[in-house]
């Protein structure tokens, strides 16, 4: 069907999923002459969203943030999205659609990208108030508003998912995040029974109950019963579960309704029935993604939808695609706990032979599949490490480079025995975007991509999950790239190597280093990292610390240079520190009158802080006084350093305490309150395994224990979010301090600049091993020394914001114009929104008219 070169012909994509919008992409990057007006009818009323990191919503509750990038076409005039308004006519003789609201669409091209919905299955009460399916934004608002109900109502959080496998983990996960205890029932003998064996799902099992997840397998639900605001579930096995919620998460199911109330063929178990090339038996009719039954057969992940997408992107644009079947491989972090499956991992294939390494020590599973003469990888799962998937999973209907056993157990540390020249061009690195090893080959030997983000523009390759990210820089490493590590064109040093350079030179000024070891004046990136060094190491080399002392203050950033974190409309917020999230009522008095004296906007942060948004540069100095003088300091939000350490109220006050974690909260948060860093640093301290402060997800992490306290580190939110790593368990208080100022420490000297602590230990050769035998076995001879490096830190420390009001010199600092000291700045102006001010923006007359 080749295109008109005329008036734009009109393709209706049903559906704006992660499969509609990667159509939608495909389209308008190929379709460089306009041949296709593209209109999307969307029944959810958001833009297309990430739903595979759906998950991740739970630690932001930010829908924002799963958003897919529209750039590509946002604001486009041959792209029309219209939201909310859902498809329910399908007219194929007069090619149009009718949606809800009435409007009606005619078309030259129809692609259903409907993809599919949740399973509930037919269990007496699944409709009743408080069971809730798990699959979109708005459903995760439905429970945590339920969660949030109970929990006023009951005091009580606990919370049933019906399904163990992918989507009943990364449901259970989600609970856990709204602070309930989950339990997970599952009708298989084992967790995840599609993606691992039962050595594999064991292994699983244990790990997730060490988690406070209660697991029932090889049970079904039979009932869910009401009693007042009580809800219970009764097993098939006897059991009575009193819960708070339901969440039904056992799979998914086609949604081909629409296309089968109006005469589509759909496939014997569901779908919308196509060929290899997408296509129903209508003409001008395509279906893709989870919706679609290609030969008969439905693919419910993400990159089979996006190769669907190109393939009819192709078709529509004159040229053949056909669908090459699809990798069911799949790595993932559920519950903090790594598992992967790929290949053959039921050992199906006749004469199949089974390599197995059963590590219960170390909370590992590995299994290779390997045919009947041991040459060739069908297959493997993988649990509690999946770090070799990458490495393995491409080379599945290969010869293995190894024997089987060598490389699930290597001598010598070696990286699972398996290095990436053993690939052949041909594998594929990138699944979600069908990249091999010979593309990204080519992108850098022949067109001069040397560095990652390079190769992500040009082959697309890691832009999706991001799981192969890893292998992109090995693939540079093995074509003989030198990766540079230098912080910027100014030094060709590591941030790591110029920390040492200062620390053994006791070089005090920015000018002298770069004059020195250096070249040029300097950017906006080494400044700031010099500046960071210089702060930390101040105690040691003897100069001020204070961070607006000297040459110190020209090198800062913005928000470090007013102490301050700048906003959107030029004023400033200000944070105090709330050590713990406990402070008294006299202090909360201050911060109220503040709030009011000043007309700042106010804030209760995740951090468990009072966020002060609005005040103008001259006017900081006057708040931190009266937040000083009443016994408060700054809470370095606008620093790469410690930000808060957030805090249950443990055994003080809850019943399932069994530690005083608030007290140990504000012990570490005054101990490294000002730890200036590579980048800034979260912390959380839990007082059981409940995890109410959330600890897993935060730089470290501590949580309670009869015996003591578990440490864990690496995790962070954000983008990226990370679960943190358990690096040693029933430590006692002044071990668990040692170790952590010991950690802090060994990140700081060690880590690149703005690098987080999840990807520092991700990134280091031998990973959470070497921390451990560094910080914990002293390995590298240097703990002493760490240790002397803290105890300098905590005995030199003093507050910024006081340091400032102590200074005229760099009080000078905090007006709005320096020839008009104390006059309003005229650009800045507010609004009154739900009784705070908030910023009139310049450039946005719809919102300042409001």
């Amino acid at each position: 069907m080749l295109p008109n070169p005329g008036v734009p012909r009109t393709l209706v994509v049903v559906g704006n999923g992660m499969v509609g919008h990667r159509l939608v992409e495909a389209v308008r990057a190929e379709d460089t002459g306009g041949a296709w007006r593209v209109v999307v009818l969307a029944e959810e009323p958001r833009p297309a969203y990430d739903r595979v990191a759906l998950s991740s919503y739970v630690d932001s509750w930010d829908a924002s943030a799963l958003e897919l990038d529209r750039s590509d076409y946002a604001g486009d005039d041959l792209v029309e999205l219209r939201l909310g308004d859902a498809v329910t006519v399908v007219d194929t003789e007069r090619r149009t659609v009718t949606t809800g609201s009435g409007h009606e669409q005619a078309y030259d091209a129809l692609v259903f990208a409907t993809g599919s919905r949740p399973f509930v299955p037919p269990v007496a009460g699944h409709d009743l108030p408080g069971c809730f399916v798990y699959r979109t934004i708005e459903d995760l608002d439905a429970i945590r508003a339920a969660a949030e109900h109970s929990a006023s109502v009951r005091g009580r959080r606990a919370g049933m998912v019906v399904g163990g496998g992918l989507l009943g983990l990364e449901a259970a996960n989600a609970l856990r995040g709204m602070g309930l205890s989950p339990h997970i029932v599952e009708m298989a003998p084992r967790l995840m029974p599609l993606q691992i064996d039962d050595g594999g799902g064991a292994l699983l099992r244990g790990l997730v109950a060490d988690l406070d997840v209660t697991v029932h397998t090889g049970t079904s639900t039979e009932r869910i019963e009401c009693d007042g605001d009580r809800m219970f579930a009764k097993l098939g096995n006897g059991t009575e579960l009193d819960v708070d919620l339901v969440v039904f998460s056992a799979g998914v199911r086609p949604r081909d309704d629409l296309a089968r109330a109006h005469g589509l063929a759909v496939a014997e178990r569901g779908g919308i029935l196509v060929d290899s090339s997408c296509r129903t038996a209508v003409p001008d009719v395509y279906a893709i993604g989870e919706c679609a039954a290609v030969e008969g057969r439905c693919y419910g992940l993400v990159a089979p939808g996006y190769s669907m997408a190109e393939i009819v992107a192709a078709q529509l644009l004159g040229r053949d695609g056909t669908f090459p079947g699809a990798d069911l491989s799949t790595k993932l972090k559920l519950l903090g706990v790594d598992v992967a499956s790929f290949g053959d991992a039921h050992a199906s294939t006749e004469g199949a032979l089974e390599v197995v390494v059963n590590d219960a020590v170390s909370g590992t599973y590995k299994k290779l599949v390997v045919s009947d003469d041991a040459k060739t990888l069908l297959g493997g799962v993988l649990v509690g490490d999946a770090s070799d998937y990458n490495l393995l999973r491409p080379l599945v209907g290969r010869a293995l480079p190894a024997a089987p056993a060598s490389i699930l157990a290597p001598s010598g540390g070696a990286e699972g025995g398996v290095g990436v020249d053993a690939l052949p061009d041909e594998a594929q690195i990138c699944s979600c975007n069908a990249v091999s090893k010979g593309a990204i080959n080519e992108a850098i030997l022949a067109k001069g991509c040397d560095t990652v983000a390079a190769i992500k523009g040009c082959t697309n390759a890691g832009t999706g999950c991001g799981s192969c990210v890893p292998m992109l820089s090995k693939l540079l490493d093995s074509c003989g790239v030198e990766q540079s590590t230098a912080v910027c064109e100014h030094f060709s040093q590591s941030r790591a190597e110029l920390f040492e350079i200062v620390h053994a030179t006791r070089i005090p000024t920015f000018s002298e280093l770069i004059s020195r070891h250096g070249t040029g004046k300097g950017c906006a990136i080494c400044k700031p990292a010099v500046a960071s060094i210089l702060a930390t190491l101040a105690p040691l080399i003897g100069t001020p610390n204070h961070i607006l002392s000297g040459e110190q203050a020209t090198l800062q950033d913005t928000n470090d240079r007013y102490l301050a974190n700048l906003q959107r409309n030029g004023t400033y917020s200000v944070v105090p520190r709330i050590p713990g999230g406990e402070i008294t009522s006299e202090k909360l008095l201050v911060i109220a009158e503040v709030a009011r004296d000043f007309g700042l906007y106010t804030k209760i942060t995740g951090g468990q802080r009072i966020d002060l948004f609005g005040a103008t540069v001259d006017q900081l100095p006057l708040i931190w006084r009266r937040l000083v003088d009443a016994g408060m300091e700054s809470g370095h939000a606008y620093g790469k350093a410690l930000r808060t350490v957030k805090s249950c109220v443990g055994s003080t006050w809850c019943r399932y305490g069994v530690q005083d974690s608030v007290g140990m909260a504000i012990e570490l948060e005054l101990r490294y309150r000002g730890l200036r860093s590579p980048h800034k640093i979260k912390a959380g301290v839990s007082g059981c395994a409940r995890e109410c402060a959330e600890a897993r997800g935060k730089d470290f992490g501590v949580i309670a224990t009869e015996n003591g306290w578990n440490l864990y580190v690496g995790g962070n939110g954000g983008a990226m979010p990370r679960h943190a790593q358990l690096l040693a368990s029933d430590l006692d208080s002044e071990t668990l301090i040692r170790t952590i100022d010991r950690f802090l420490m060994f990140y700081v000297r060690t880590a690149d600049r703005l690098q987080r602590t999840a990807p520092w230990i991700e990134e280091m050769e031998g990973g959470l091993g070497h921390l451990r035998a560094v910080i914990m076995e002293d390995s590298l001879g240097i703990c002493d020394d760490l240790d002397a490096a803290m105890a300098k830190h905590v005995g030199d420390y003093a507050d910024e914001w006081r340091g400032v009001l102590e200074d005229p010199e760099k009080l000078a600092r905090f007006s709005s114009f320096v020839n008009a000291p104390g006059a309003p700045d005229p650009t800045i102006s507010f609004r009154t929104e739900r009784e705070q001010q908030v910023p009139v923006l310049l450039g946005f007359p719809e919102v300042a008219s409001r």
